[in-house]
């Protein structure tokens, strides 16, 4: 089973980017997903979370309103669409798949990280 995180890069405050995560090695379509990020120094972090209909999505207060989870289960992805971007948003982005719902899961899967770096 691998999560395999992309779309990470270098951006200018105030633009967008958008992380994609591909799964394979087995079906996520009955988890939920969700992205983490953890700054350095810093302890990783909880950003967002979608379950496996899109009917629920749960967002950390620090990028409510700014960035948008999404999936395709007939691609096994999840996607974090990132806008209004600040540099306090500068992590390593991670990708993770878990059984529970969205604001509680048990994250049993996790990617191998996406840097996301933002300038001033």
């Amino acid at each position: 089973v691998q999560l395999q995180a992309s779309g990470g890069g270098l951006v200018q405050a105030g633009g967008s980017l958008r992380l994609s995560c591909a799964a394979s090695g087995r079906t996520f379509s009955n988890y939920v997903l969700g992205w983490f990020r953890q700054a350095p120094g810093k302890e990783r972090q909880f950003a967002a979370a979608i379950n496996w209909s899109g009917s629920s999505i749960n967002y950390a207060d620090s990028v409510k309103g700014r960035f948008t989870i999404s999936r395709d289960n007939a691609k096994n992805t999840v996607y974090l669409q990132m806008n209004s971007l600040k540099l306090e948003d500068t992590a390593v982005y991670y990708c993770a798949a878990g059984l529970g719902s969205t604001v509680r899961t048990a994250w049993g899967y996790w990617g191998q990280g996406t840097q996301v770096t933002v300038s001033s």
